[in-house]
């Protein structure tokens, strides 16, 4: 019988690039989410019956134990970039994270991979890199094997990146940006899974790696690129962080007065106080050439979903084609 994964968030944005791969690798795939029902489209990535999201909640150990039953490898992708209700910090990235490793060892699962995020620091300000950097250590301490991946800020079709500022982009003149001048190294969600298959398939050694891509810039340099894709002339106006700050205040007091039923996801304090630091792979770092990964470029990728953001959408080649013809 073919080898078993599950993937805790396996309907996310890089576990389903995961679960893709892995049923391309000939393995049967468990996806474990709190919503099965909304998670039905990871079915065809693999034959019938291949790939099959089941019910699960990371805070829970008889749901993570159950998921988890009869697994080869796992790959815990849950994370959050803002508290919402019982899904906080806390919760998801170390308890959620301990879980799944102390389970994952009880179980005497051969592999685990965590997805972390480069930044993860326990000494960090920020509650969410506080968090990934206690989690980090939780599953450590119950499975010293595992493999950790460290990404910097993600981009692919799906991203909440480069689409939320194209959306931005597309409505104003004006592109308003916290932390212009700190650096990232983007790195592209498929070259993420391709690591975290490593993992799972033994083909990584245990350890934590940093991933990030071939380039490293600026967010003002980052938003240049992707207007020069979208094709839109937009004025770039950096936010010193005492202004950014009253915005990213008054939409978490919205957060608390409501009890979380709006919830802030434009600017938190906590984000804020991540845009203050460079977001890099260290130089002494394992990385993707350490797993036998080629990094993919931005420029590879940015204009095959993007192209909505520009003034005529797909068209708007065609539209510059016919302008050249003649009446």
């Amino acid at each position: 019988m073919a080898k078993l994964i599950t993937i805790y968030g396996g309907s996310g944005f890089v576990g389903r690039y995961i679960a893709r791969r892995m049923a391309a690798a000939g393995w049967r795939v468990r996806v474990a989410v709190r919503r099965p029902n909304e998670a039905i489209f990871v079915r065809p990535y693999g034959a019938p019956g291949q790939v099959e999201p089941v019910l699960c909640n990371i805070r829970d150990d008889a749901s993570v134990r159950a998921a988890m039953l009869g697994a080869d490898a796992v790959v815990n992708c849950v994370g959050i970039l803002n508290t919402a209700g019982r899904n906080r910090f806390d919760a998801v990235h170390v308890d959620g994270a301990a879980r799944v490793a102390r389970i994952a060892a009880d179980l005497g699962v051969a592999r685990l991979v965590h997805i972390s995020a480069l930044g993860a620091d326990a000494d960090s300000d920020s509650t969410y890199s506080r968090t990934k950097a206690e989690g980090e250590a939780a599953v450590l301490a119950a499975r010293p094997d595992a493999v950790i991946l460290r990404p910097s800020v993600i981009f692919g079709i799906e991203d909440k990146f480069f689409n939320r500022f194209g959306a931005m982009a597309a409505r104003s003149p004006v592109l308003p940006l916290a932390g212009a001048g700190t650096r990232f190294q983007p790195v592209y969600v498929d070259d993420v899974a391709q690591a975290a298959v490593a993992g799972a398939t033994g083909a990584a050694a245990p350890g934590v790696y940093e991933l990030g891509g071939p380039e490293v810039a600026t967010l003002r340099d980052l938003m240049r690129q992707m207007l020069a894709v979208i094709q839109r002339r937009r004025a770039i106006l950096p936010l010193p962080s005492f202004l950014a700050w009253i915005p990213a205040f008054g939409l978490d007091m919205v957060q608390g007065i409501t009890m979380g039923l709006i919830t802030n996801t434009v600017l938190t304090r906590d984000q804020l106080r991540n845009l203050g630091r460079d977001n890099v792979v260290a130089p002494d770092a394992r990385g993707l050439a350490d797993l036998g990964i080629t990094p993919t470029p931005l420029g590879a990728v940015l204009p095959e979903y993007l192209w909505p953001y520009r003034p005529a959408g797909q068209f708007k080649a065609i539209m510059d084609s016919a302008r050249n013809l003649r009446s």
